[in-house]
């Protein structure tokens, strides 16, 4: 039988985890189309940018909640085998404010943390923090070992596991879903898409989904750490705005300290704020003040700022299949800020779709 050819549309973290997993199949021929790729730095890009965490937000009972309980197992796995990876684990802390109910940030952080969380049984050592253990101006919190990504390498590193498979790596903008059908790396028609465009899906021909929308965020870089062996932090809100929060997350393999943050739906701004940034850089130092040892926010050691947008989507990710132009095409984008604590989960899900479609085209 010949080997189905399958074009991935998208190189950020869906589209390189779910190409991985595709690639393990040796009845693929995989090839990877993307306008950007790992090394890259652009507004359109999201994966470089975020922090990243395993810090799950998903209700109980709903896909994302799904996808973020299969992805645990293997960013633990990657943690503790796999230095290279560039992934490790941290000591974390989740603080909730009650005044912040209701607002943009406290919504995004409503299942984190509850007490009765849905992983509460799947992260270790979780527990509920102890009055004496909670932040001045907080209401309550829990602790938990969690994960935290160095974003830049991890990507690389995704990307060489494809390469060692055979997956084929194109340059390329694809206007629509039918132009990138013609994008296969043997020249002949691809019998399968996978769409992990993100925002792009806004505007992809053939899909505009006008449920996706930007989520902007901004972050300041710092070699500060938070304490030895550093920790993560993260406030349900801030009185500097109901878009504003606090965030903390110290990357593997020195790839600095993420001081955060903001929720701006439906911005497009690709510049840091300077006026957000300071905020930004007080707030984390008035949260954790072990950042500086107790010496202020002049005390931090900026590297860079950086803005990214997250590939919001009302109903959350969509993973699914559909025919457009009779293209076959499975979905996998619309992951918000959770697209590396859902990776493996919705890839997994998008594996078991291509599959299917493609044993089903096999009986045609």
């Amino acid at each position: 039988m010949a080997s189905a050819k399958v074009v991935v549309i998208g190189a950020g973290v869906s589209g390189l985890t779910t190409a991985f997993l595709l690639s393990k199949h040796s009845d693929l021929e995989i090839t990877v189309v993307a306008k950007h790729v790992p090394g890259d730095y652009d507004i359109e890009y999201a994966s470089p940018w975020a922090g990243a965490n395993y810090l799950p937000v998903g209700a109980s009972g709903t896909a994302l909640a799904k996808y973020e309980r299969d992805t645990w197992p293997e960013l633990e796995r990657l943690a503790n085998e796999v230095p290279e990876a560039a992934i490790h684990f941290q000591d974390t802390y989740t603080f909730q404010r009650t005044k912040d109910a209701g607002s943009p940030t406290g919504n995004w952080m409503k299942e984190l943390n509850r007490s009765d969380a849905w992983y509460k049984d799947v992260v270790p050592n979780f527990r509920k923090l102890e009055p004496s253990e909670l932040p001045h101006g907080t209401d309550s919190g829990i602790t938990f070992t969690s994960v935290c990504i160095n974003t830049p390498v991890y990507l690389s590193w995704l990307q060489g596991q494809c390469l060692a498979r055979g997956v084929i790596f194109k340059r390329a903008v694809v206007p629509d879903i039918a132009t990138a059908a013609t994008l296969h790396s043997s020249r002949k028609p691809a019998t399968l898409v996978v769409n992990c465009t993100g925002l792009g899906s806004l505007k992809l021909g053939g899909v505009r989904d006008t449920t996706m929308y930007p989520a902007r965020g901004q972050i300041v870089v710092v070699r500060n750490t938070p304490g030895e062996p550093g920790a993560m932090a993260t406030l349900s809100g801030s009185d500097d705005g109901p878009e504003e929060s606090v965030y903390i997350m110290n990357r593997a393999a020195g790839g600095g300290c993420i001081l955060g943050g903001c929720l701006q739906k439906g911005n497009w701004e690709s510049q840091p704020d300077p006026n957000l940034a300071l905020r930004i850089m007080k707030r984390c130092v008035g949260l954790w003040p072990a950042l500086t040892s107790g010496r202020g926010v002049e005390a931090l050691d900026v590297v860079r700022h950086g803005v990214g947008l997250r590939p919001m989507r009302e109903g959350g990710p969509r993973v699914e299949k559909e025919v457009i132009d009779g293209v076959t095409v499975v979905h996998n984008y619309g992951h918000a800020g959770y697209g590396y604590q859902a990776s493996y989960g919705s890839a997994m899900e998008a594996e078991k779709l291509v599959l299917g479609a493609l044993k089903e085209r096999a009986r045609l």
